[in-house]
């Protein structure tokens, strides 16, 4: 019976996961290699070799409701979306409302995960952690949870790009990014279109003499402000997962193609990316059209050689006396402290049961949370995957044979590479509702909908078309939070509240509009009738015009 879990990792998904195995009666300790919770989030002015890093700037491109835990809303009067800064300040209020910081041991490395001599018959594992000064210590573990996440180690693919050692200037990876103070009065390249790349080219084309922007293959651009003004997220409902499910997706692509571009062609701004809409992630960027369109930012194909000061590009045209390029060029993932036969590689990726498990171990006693990408927020799938693994843990859920589990990763592998467009560096994609649905039902938290419809319609009514927030896996089953349906219907209340800033009379206005519009009725109707009663043949000619004409 597992008790003892080691968490690798204090970010989001590593506090996540402490919770949860405290939600099953476990007893975890999490080893952070830095001086502070947050992993990604917590901003520092200078890089980390092999952690994650932000800029000084980044605000998430995804909906505080759509991003927050299950059974912990963002505060209502912070912004919709979210700053770094607050983003950390959320997650330390998690931590202490769930009592979490007492469970984490900080600047404490995991040098070694490997397994025991007996591991076949308990599952367990021997742990070597380092503290910052440099004192070892050995740890038996009953589990292992890793939450290290995959934007660790910059992918810098300089051999890819000839005549780079003969640049002038200097170049760097978006990994070293903080601000755009290095580019005032520059010429700068930003390699790559994704959403670093898209706001470092944003942000540096503010201060800097002329950016370009070169894409190999380029993207779709979707906005957070959407109709009127509402997130774009609001839009994810189950609802419209449905439709997806019932209409073909040459339609699917067709439709939102053709709602992008009535806001922005495309294929005019250089965007117009080889693949369809719902083959990729689409890059998020509010700014990117109007930075396009003002001349600050140009899109550029790929590079094809670097001479000097001078970047060649794959149509012949030139960017010359560049003196800065920021190579966005994407991350490779690792887990050096694992030994290699917990690793199971299929195809480009490494291949995971449920996209958490290793399929091919004995006893299923390791787990990787938060190594996933998908159309939404890292937070609730890491939640939903740390609640999935810890029922397994305990014992709850019994996981397939190791055969079936190898067979499921492999089909899995061929239905991404069916219905996205991957890679090396991003071999994974699922979509969001269906894989949060996927493993709900095996938690037993997916949401009844048959059930609400007969018990609660009118909470059947918002979960079926308001936004799919993590909530909803609250209302039922294992972990049940009394507050969710609250959560569900106070949700508009949450996005509303921070936008109060300048109070109005919204039901004055209301009532002038509609009186300004009875009043035009009224007069319209009053010439009517006035010009027929100074005319009376006026309708007897107009229904003699109406008549068919006999030849």
């Amino acid at each position: 019976m597992v008790h003892k879990v080691a968490v690798i990792g204090a970010g989001p998904c590593g506090l996540t996961s402490v919770k949860a195995c405290l939600d099953e009666g476990m007893e975890p300790t999490c080893f952070e290699s830095s001086d502070d919770m947050g992993g990604l989030w917590k901003f520092k002015e200078v890089s980390e070799p092999n952690r994650a890093s932000i800029y000084r700037s980044l605000t998430i491109n995804v909906w505080k409701e759509m991003m927050c835990y299950s059974d912990y809303p963002i505060p209502a009067d912070y912004p919709n979306y979210m700053h770094h800064s607050k983003i950390l300040k959320y997650f330390r209020m998690y931590a202490d409302h769930f009592k979490l910081l007492q469970y984490i041991r900080f600047q404490t490395k995991v040098k070694s995960v490997k397994q025991r001599p007996d591991f076949s018959r308990t599952g367990q594992w021997d742990v070597v952690t380092e503290t910052r000064d440099g004192y070892e210590e050995n740890h038996i573990f009953d589990a292992i949870i890793c939450c290290t996440g995959h934007f660790n180690y910059p992918n810098l693919p300089l051999k890819d790009f000839p005549g780079i050692e003969t640049f002038e200037g200097k170049y760097f990876h978006s990994w070293d990014y903080k601000g755009p103070e290095d580019m005032h009065g520059k010429r700068v390249v930003v390699i790559g279109i994704g959403n670093s790349g898209g706001d470092i080219a944003v942000e540096g084309s503010r201060v800097a003499e002329q950016v370009y922007l070169s894409t190999r293959s380029g993207a779709w651009v979707i906005r957070q402000v959407s109709d009127n003004g509402l997130p774009v997220d609001r839009f994810n409902t189950r609802f419209v997962h449905i439709m997806f499910r019932l209409l073909p997706m040459r339609f699917l692509n067709w439709l939102g193609e053709k709602k992008l571009n009535s806001m922005y062609d495309h294929a005019m701004y250089g965007l117009k990316p080889k693949h369809r809409l719902f083959s990729q992630i689409p890059v998020i960027n509010d700014d990117l059209p109007f930075r396009i369109l003002s001349g600050s930012v140009i899109v550029k194909p790929n590079i094809k050689e670097i001479s000097g000061s001078t970047v060649v590009f794959d149509d012949g045209s030139t960017a010359e006396n560049v003196d800065l390029i920021v190579f966005a060029t994407g991350y490779n993932y690792d887990f050096p402290y694992l030994p290699k036969n917990a690793i199971y590689k299929s195809g480009h990726r490494i291949g995971l049961y449920k996209h958490v498990f290793p399929p091919n171990l004995e006893q299923p006693t390791l787990a990787i949370v938060g190594f996933i990408h998908s159309d939404g927020a890292i937070m609730p799938q890491a939640e939903m995957q740390a609640r999935f693994v810890t029922r397994v843990f305990k014992g709850h859920k019994k996981l397939p044979s190791n055969q079936a589990m190898i067979k499921a990763v492999e089909n899995d592998t061929k239905k991404i590479a069916k219905n996205y467009v991957v890679s090396k560096l991003t071999p994974l994609q699922v979509d969001l509702v269906e894989y949060m649905d996927d493993l709900a039902k095996d938690i037993g938290v997916q949401p009844n909908l048959l059930w609400l419809f007969l018990t609660d319609f009118p909470l059947f009514k918002k979960v079926l078309w308001g936004p799919v927030t993590a909530y909803q896996y609250r209302l039922m089953g294992p972990g049940k939070w009394e507050g969710a349906r609250k959560a569900i219907f106070t949700q508009y209340d949450r996005m509303y509240q921070p936008l109060k800033t300048r109070q109005l009379n919204a039901q004055q206005g209301s009532t002038t509009g509609f009186l300004i519009k009875l009043s035009l009725t009224f007069m319209a109707g009053g010439a009517a009738i006035y010009y027929i009663h100074r005319n009376p043949t006026t309708i007897s000619t107009l229904v003699s015009k109406l008549r068919p004409q006999s030849v």
